[in-house]
């Protein structure tokens, strides 16, 4: 079998597709797998770093308001679409798949076209506008929450598969990932504003860990972000007081490359909600989630109200966010072990742990025989 992946921009639309290909190469090491990008994305490193061929098409997305660069970029996915049927004749695929992002719309238009079976995947609550408009022109569209269901309209096909997760998640347990990492049997509060960090979010967690009255009631791993977030939490810290030499219970770090243990060990989440929402649901973890609110069309906020209507989380838009409300919900949860119990079922009642196999057989019965 021949697959064509295409996805772009950032991790989130990249490593869905990426655990698709392993997933699958491990059924079949015969399946031959190619990428398609664009050379401005995240996709450049990561398809090569994880042994897979990615070739490129230039395109954009447009802009919301009345712009030149939309005529310019309209001729782009016209060459781009163009580009990718020569890709597409040379490859010969059986089956093409799409995890979101400019570069996914024409890749899959030209399969479309070419006859080639075609499968849009969307990590979102509120799908991108890629997804909704490849909709009705893709054989399925595989959604990761249910919620996105209301959001598609005119699919031939639509199924409810989850997100692809990295399987080192279920390979170790809550006591494994703690001894790993060195924790005790204090709560965990694993907090993570996203890899690039965000100032206000991280001001208001160190605001709340410098109100902690007991600063050895909870154990706490901060992911704080590039960008100068990380020296800029540790000196915030030190300002409140909180020695990080001496305070072995509050960890901060610039990057969490071991979030699998991380997401076992820990109790509680307090985070944004990306896609990363799926892997706090499918290992049962409750959380407070403080959405972006510098993403397109708002997705993450779609994400936390998901998860909070389910019962599996309690969120708090950016602009409500203060040390003293961040506390108190972190306190209800941690604090009643019925609201505890309550939301980490809640969470494995939505969480899917094997999206990864259902998409290999949506593949495997649209798949070109």
């Amino acid at each position: 079998m021949k697959i064509l992946f295409t996805g772009g921009g950032t991790a989130g639309h990249i490593n869905p597709a990426i655990a698709m290909a392993n997933y699958i190469k491990e059924k079949d090491s015969k399946t031959e797998i190619l990428f398609v990008g664009t050379k401005e994305g995240m996709e450049t490193t990561l398809v090569p770093k994880s042994g897979y061929d990615i070739e490129y098409i230039k395109v954009h997305g447009f802009k919301r308001s009345l712009s030149p660069k939309n005529l310019k970029n309209l001729f782009e996915i016209v060459g781009s679409i163009r580009k990718t049927k020569k890709i597409i004749k040379r490859f010969k695929p059986d089956v093409a798949v799409g995890t979101g992002g400019y570069v996914t719309g024409p890749v899959l238009m030209a399969a479309s076209q070419m006859k080639i079976p075609t499968l849009v995947h969307e990590s979102n609550a509120f799908p991108g506008v890629t997804v909704r408009l490849l909709s009705g022109r893709v054989d399925v569209v595989a959604l990761a929450m249910e919620d996105a269901k209301k959001h598609i309209s005119g699919a031939k096909r639509i199924e409810i598969t989850g997100n692809p997760l990295r399987p080192e998640l279920f390979v170790i347990n809550k006591k494994e990932a703690r001894e790993k990492l060195g924790l005790d049997d204090r709560p965990v509060i694993l907090v993570f504003g996203g890899s690039l960090g965000a100032t206000y979010f991280n001001e208001q967690v160190v605001n709340w860990i410098g109100s902690l009255k007991d600063k050895n009631k909870y154990q706490i791993i901060m992911s704080a972000g590039k960008n100068n977030q990380y020296e800029n939490v540790k000196k915030m810290l030190s300002e409140q007081g909180i020695n990080l030499e001496m305070q072995k219970n509050i960890r901060v770090l610039e990057y969490i490359y071991d979030m699998a243990a991380a997401l076992n060990a820990c109790d509680l989440i307090i985070g944004r909600s990306g896609s990363s929402v799926c892997e706090m649901t499918a290992l049962g973890k409750p959380s407070v989630l403080v959405p972006s609110p510098n993403v397109a069309g708002n997705h993450q906020e779609f994400n936390a109200r998901f998860i909070e209507k389910s019962g599996a989380a309690k969120v708090i838009l950016e602009k409500d966010l203060n040390g003293e409300i961040l506390g108190k919900n972190v306190d209800d949860i941690l604090g009643s072990h019925s609201v505890y119990h309550e939301m980490s079922e809640s969470a494995l009642k939505i969480g899917i742990k094997d999206a990864t196999e259902r998409l290999y057989e949506i593949i495997n019965e649209i798949t070109v025989k």
